[in-house]
């Protein structure tokens, strides 16, 4: 009897072991991947549910704050009825154009600004006041000069995105090594070439700040731009349910614009670890 005993304990501790062992990887990679995630999105998430629960149980006024997922059947609703498309596609045009003019004005501008002093300091006082100049406050100039259409809309957002990546661009270039330069022209690379494969490159990680701040600039001033004198856009959509209080759409609204800005700045940081894959941190 104790030989029988001695035979199968061993054979049980065995399978208990091996049990361990296949339970245990998977245990300490989900126990890996919430010790990553909650540092990061724990007080989001923390948020996210202080809400829901404050308004199901009745902590804050439902119809001023609505629960979460009356807020999300809203924006699926619209979205599945096609209301939300067309709004969504005129905001993009609209920012997406003014970003595009910023880009393509502020980061040559910048190029130039920063490899010239003098040019700098002559256009740096009419710059900085202009920057200082909120792009609200001059709403009522552009429309004066280019009426309620889409082109006074789409200065405005242009008129704030501007700055951001010029300034950027600006610092980029201040901030290049100058002996990376001094290297490049013992080696007999001229003026042209030292631009383009010394200068250029090193700016490029603070202009793509300049491009990411811009993105997140053109989505703000879009709902004010699209608030006065527009009948499309997501920012129009905002004013339009809080006119007729149906604020599960109007959350709706700022929840697709903020998943809007969070996809946009995505994008930028994925472009930027394409470009800059020599900036990286090596892990």
């Amino acid at each position: 009897m104790a030989y029988e005993i001695d035979q199968v304990l061993p054979r049980s501790f065995g399978r208990l072991k091996s049990g361990e062992s296949t339970t245990s990887p998977l245990a300490s990679q989900l126990r890996g991947v919430l010790a990553s995630l909650f540092p990061r999105y724990g007080l989001l998430i923390s948020f996210l549910v202080l809400w829901q629960v404050s308004s199901t149980r009745g902590w804050v006024n439902p119809a001023v704050f609505p629960p979460l997922n009356v807020i999300l059947s809203a924006l699926w609703t619209n979205l599945a009825n096609g209301a939300l498309l067309d709004d969504i596609a005129i905001s993009l045009q609209r920012a997406g154009t003014a970003f595009a003019f910023a880009v393509v004005v502020g980061i040559p501008l910048g190029l130039f600004m920063g490899q010239f002093r003098l040019v700098e300091q002559a256009l740096d006082p009419i710059l900085q006041l202009f920057r200082q100049t909120s792009a609200l406050a001059l709403y009522p100039v552009f429309i004066l000069l280019l009426g309620l259409g889409e082109t006074s809309k789409i200065f405005v957002i242009f008129w704030a995105t501007l700055f951001p990546v010029l300034l950027a661009t600006i610092s980029g270039v201040k901030e290049v090594d100058q002996k990376l330069i001094e290297m490049a022209r013992t080696y007999g690379a001229g003026p042209l070439t030292v631009f383009r494969r010394v200068i250029l490159p090193a700016s490029v990680p603070a202009i793509f700040v300049g491009l990411r701040l811009s993105a997140t600039t053109a989505l703000l001033l879009l709902i004010a731009a699209e608030m006065i004198g527009a009948n499309k856009g997501i920012g129009f959509q905002v004013m339009n349910a809080q006119y007729n209080f149906q604020i599960p759409l109007m959350f709706a609204a700022i929840l697709l614009l903020a998943f809007l800005g969070l996809a946009a700045n995505a994008l930028l940081v994925l472009l930027q670890r394409r470009l800059c894959r020599w900036s990286q941190p090596s892990r």
